[in-house]
């Protein structure tokens, strides 16, 4: 709900609510919410992502561990990717995990907290780090599935 209270996506996004205040001031302040909403410019939001994720956000990579998968080794996006392209299998380093990969740092604290309760944002995620990571032409595709999914409101 863009104009709820800071403290139920604070909650959501396993962060504090000053945390979420300052990031929503900085969404604001570059364009991607609109001046005083917390409502987000779909088109600036895919933008930023697409163009500027990589480099706002550089991968960092590390030892081969038990997660979640990311990028290519999500399913929707290894679906995207097609069975003859060679993806690596990223993950999210987390206890109990399901997959076994070289791990990505995530984004943020709590990043697998969060995405194991939301599914699309999961996808979302691992969209960004397909962005983050990918070829070319693996870029391309995670960039339009993830334009799909900001776009789209359902699961």
């Amino acid at each position: 709900m863009p104009e709820d209270r800071y403290e139920p996506l604070a909650i959501a996004l396993a962060t504090s609510t000053s945390a979420v205040h300052r990031s929503v001031a900085r969404l604001q302040h570059a364009g991607i919410c609109g001046p005083g909403s917390r409502t987000v410019a779909e088109p600036a939001l895919h933008e930023f992502l697409v163009h500027g994720a990589r480099y706002a956000f550089p991968a960092v990579h590390g030892p081969e561990r038990v997660g979640l998968p990311t990028a290519g080794a999500h399913p929707d996006l290894a679906a995207v990717f097609g069975a003859d392209e060679a993806v690596r299998t990223l993950v999210w380093p987390m206890e109990g995990g399901a997959v076994r990969g070289e791990t990505l740092v995530p984004l943020f604290n709590g990043l697998t907290k969060v995405v194991t309760r939301d599914a699309r944002l999961h996808r979302m995620l691992a969209c960004v780090d397909g962005i983050r990571v990918g070829t070319t032409r693996q870029r391309g595709a995670a960039a339009e599935l993830l334009r799909h999914l900001i776009a789209s409101r359902a699961n």
